[in-house]
């Protein structure tokens, strides 16, 4: 009995491995026909090289600055009696904006001009004297010597009593009062801030490698929030040296023009067009593959894919110069390159 189940098991897979070959023959296709897939090409987009104008542009983001800037202090210390801060508003050159009590230093100006006169009095007598021998040359010269005294400390008190009045040092737009009528100043306290805003600066930084293009004169364009307007300055001065933990230069250029729109310590974005080629052959960026030593680009030529080393020069956001590799007239591939091998068979959807 078990010798006729063993040989059932032995007929019923003999049988499954006999129908499973004549499925497999049946799934073959017959000879000298290509399977399916076995010859597909690859679909990608072109692009034909061809010669244009190209400049390299950098955006580097930029402050606007008033033109002169200055916090307005008290030269000496003492009470405020009279306040004139309009804040927000232009004030001309030499406005008075404060002034501080002056009693005391008025006092002492016509106590010292009292003894003035008396010291004047006794060396005009001493002069006399001195004539007639009834004083010595010494006690002259120090009669002299007080005279003068008196008048430097006089010339002294002047001097504090002109530095009690503020004024504006040039004209310009007052900011925000920091200090009220009454209060006691000395010169470490900041009554306001003047700024001269009919005209603006500009402050940006550039890599070190383009230092060498922030000529004085230069024109840049730049933007700012809000509008979409373009504005321009013209460089002014560079730092003397090159930041070193940035290595960066630090720029500033005087805005062209007034302008209602334009507000100092807005972010400004500055375009800087470092060169540029009017007979450049140019090809998308996207068609470059990087490498580890060199650039590469898949050229469509007799249907298939061939790959070539490249080297690159002035770029934009959309276009990279070739300046050795392809000539005009190649076609390049711009899509699929990282499933493309060398040799694929390639298809045209679209040419650019």
């Amino acid at each position: 009995m078990l010798l006729k189940i063993n040989k059932w098991i032995s007929f019923a897979i003999l049988f499954t491995i006999l129908l499973s070959c004549e499925n497999k023959k049946k799934n073959e296709p017959p000879a000298g026909v290509a399977r399916p897939g076995a010859d597909r090409s690859m679909q990608a987009e072109g692009f034909i090289v061809r010669t244009k104008s190209i400049s390299e542009n950098i955006e580097v983001p930029g402050t606007l600055l008033p033109f002169e800037e200055t916090e307005i202090r008290p030269e000496i210390s003492g009470r405020i009696v009279y306040l004139n801060v309009p804040e927000g508003r232009f004030v001309a050159k030499g406005s008075v904006l404060a002034k501080l009590f002056d009693g005391d230093l008025q006092a002492q100006l016509k106590k010292l001009q009292v003894q003035l006169e008396i010291a004047q009095q006794t060396a005009s007598r001493y002069k006399e004297l001195l004539k007639i021998g009834g004083i010595s040359q010494q006690e002259y010269d120090l009669s002299e010597l007080q005279s003068n005294n008196l008048k430097a400390d006089m010339e002294l008190i002047r001097v504090d009593i002109y530095k009690t009045t503020i004024r504006a040092p040039y004209s310009g737009r007052i900011g925000l009062k920091s200090i009220s009528s009454g209060a006691y100043v000395t010169p470490a306290n900041i009554i306001t801030t003047i700024s001269q805003v009919s005209k603006l600066k500009m402050e940006f930084t550039v890599p070190e490698k383009y230092s060498g293009n922030m000529q004085r004169g230069r024109v840049v364009n730049f933007t700012v929030a809000g509008t979409n307007q373009k504005f321009s300055s013209a460089i002014m001065a560079t730092e003397s040296n090159i930041e070193a933990n940035t290595r960066t230069l630090k720029v500033r250029s005087v805005v062209n023009g007034t302008h209602s729109s334009l507000v100092p310590g807005a972010f400004a974005k500055v375009t800087l067009q470092m060169d540029k080629n009017d007979q450049a052959l140019i090809i998308p960026t996207q068609a470059v593959i990087p490498q580890a030593r060199n650039k590469r680009v898949i050229i469509y030529r007799d249907g298939v894919a061939k790959f070539e080393i490249v080297s690159t020069g002035l770029r934009d956001s959309s276009f990279v110069q070739i300046t050795e590799g392809l000539k005009e007239g190649d076609t390049i591939l711009t899509t699929g390159l990282l499933a493309i091998r060398p040799d694929s068979k390639i298809k045209l959807n679209k040419i650019q």
